[in-house]
């Protein structure tokens, strides 16, 4: 069995941590199934949105096995399966990918926490749009508490993504932190009963599903790209988003199912 499972449901791609008995935590053939998985949802034109989840009711993802990465890092371990030797050969770029740096994903991914969700399955969590808690989930990026810093972009995105105290509480004390302080932060939108977790997950994927998908990927192309910029360079990529949009069918097909008072009939195109 895959240590991530990715699947294609109507629309809807589901990305699912698949170790439980390992607390979810990373492989090589993690990392490489992770980093198929985004360049194909952002190819394929059938998918609109993802769902990245974890199986069992324990944990998210507790980040990287140093178990089976370590010794692979250190030459104590020969990479011996396709996915291992795929991983050293390209060691940068699968790490990167996995956590979507230097790779773009517009489509929106919806996380789904269905237990704790530490280093690197927190820092994940900062690459999703929605973020959706089981009510008994936990939080942290405790690597300093290891003398190591989390650099699978927490150092990067996570002052982006909270108020500076806050971002900052995370990242010095390597505590763990509730789901009710990271909805009270922002960071979450909802935090539900274990049984509801997907259930709520598959109701917004389907909410943006019914949307317009060249629009959809191009807000959030726009808010990712301009997010650093000046307000000049903002809004020329958003006015070259706009004019991107404007001139798609869809465009056209949504004023008009409007005013004929139906559904819009979406090509993403």
């Amino acid at each position: 069995m895959a240590d991530v499972l990715y699947e294609k449901k109507a629309h809807i791609a589901y990305v699912t941590f698949n170790r439980p008995e390992k607390k979810n935590t990373w492989t090589p053939n993690s990392f490489v199934i992770l980093a198929d998985a985004w360049a194909d949802i952002q190819n394929d034109p059938q998918i609109r949105v993802a769902i990245l989840t974890g199986s069992g009711d324990e944990a998210f993802s507790a980040g990287g096995d140093l178990g089976s990465l370590i010794p692979l890092f250190t030459g104590a371990k020969t990479a011996e399966t396709e996915e291992e030797k795929r991983f050293m050969e390209d060691l940068e770029r699968y790490t990167n990918h996995a956590l979507l740096k230097g790779i773009n994903c517009y489509k929106p991914i919806i996380a789904a926490v269905n237990g704790v969700a530490l280093g690197g399955g927190f820092e994940i969590l900062q690459c999703c749009d929605i973020r959706i808690a089981a009510s008994h989930a936990r939080f942290g990026v405790p690597e300093v508490k290891r003398g190591l810093v989390p650099g699978g972009g927490s150092l990067v995105r996570l002052i982006r993504q909270l108020p500076h105290a806050r971002a900052m509480e995370m990242l010095l004390t390597g505590a763990m932190f509730s789901p009710a302080q990271l909805l009270d932060w922002g960071f979450l939108n909802y935090v539900v009963e274990a049984d509801q977790l997907l259930t709520k997950a598959e109701e917004l994927a389907a909410k943006i599903v019914a949307n317009g998908p060249v629009a959809v990927q191009a807000s959030k192309e726009c808010a990712l790209r301009s997010l650093t910029c000046g307000w000049d360079e903002a809004f020329a990529i958003e006015r070259e988003v706009s004019a991107r949009v404007m001139s798609t069918e869809d465009a056209r097909e949504g004023p008009r199912a409007f005013k004929e008072k139906r559904k819009p009939n979406y090509i993403g195109a």
